[in-house]
């Protein structure tokens, strides 16, 4: 397996306004998509996402690092975490529900990750660009949901929610594209942090970091990015 481009052979995906049909290279079942390989690969999101999957879940409920970001880091760096995928939009709700209870949160944090991991999974991949609407930024706004208890019919929980989900898109929109699943992760985490110490009262600090991932990225923004070395 490639950890960028195709998964099966490493080609630089193709995005297409028009969905066709598409079997999984993984699983063998039939899905419907505008992305695909131009050799005729293509996976779906669940099978991109099950491997980084078991290492998220397990890494957060096992870790007291305060620091989302650091945590972050030591997550990405496994090798189940692809370059780009849905991988990180379960990521970023898990990893700032552990940091938020390792800062002292409130939070029955394995409840917390099963609730992101449900939710997130139904967000598809591609989704930043296809939607206007980044899917570690929803992660973001997930958690605050699954913290407070939000719905379709709250009222603070349901404001608060989308306003931490629009803070982040809005941190993601100043920087531009193309999409970077790591620069738009770190930027998520670093906006949510602020808005934790500043909405709940649970003081989150992050280190800024360096990106190590830059050269994995074909379209990387360079200087461009607030975390290029």
């Amino acid at each position: 397996m490639h950890s960028e481009g195709c998964l099966i052979c490493g080609e630089e995906l193709v995005y297409s306004e028009k969905k066709e049909k598409a079997v999984c290279s993984v699983c063998g079942k039939d899905f419907i998509s505008d992305v695909r390989c131009p050799k005729g690969h293509f996976v779906c999101d669940r099978c991109h996402e099950a491997p980084a999957k078991v290492v998220i879940v397990e890494t957060c409920l096992g870790s007291e690092i305060r620091d989302p970001i650091e945590l972050a880091i030591g997550i990405m760096k496994d090798p189940s975490v692809n370059m780009h995928g849905p991988e990180h939009h379960l990521l970023v709700g898990c990893v700032l529900a552990t940091a938020y209870h390792n800062c002292g949160g409130d939070i029955d944090l394995p409840a917390a990750i099963i609730r992101i991991c449900d939710r997130m999974s139904a967000v598809p991949g591609g989704v930043c660009g296809n939607y206007g609407c980044c899917g570690s930024a929803v992660s973001a706004g997930t958690f605050i949901s699954v913290l407070t208890g939000a719905t379709p019919l709250t009222e603070g929980s349901w404001g608060m929610s989308n306003l931490m989900t629009s803070k982040c898109l809005a941190a993601i929109a100043e920087v531009g594209g193309p999409r970077c699943c790591k620069r738009d992760s770190f930027l998520t985490l670093m906006t949510a942090s602020k808005f934790i110490t500043e909405k709940l009262g649970v003081e989150m600090k992050c280190e800024v970091p360096t990106c190590t991932f830059h050269e994995r990225n074909r379209q990387c923004l360079g200087k461009r990015c607030p975390f290029h070395p």
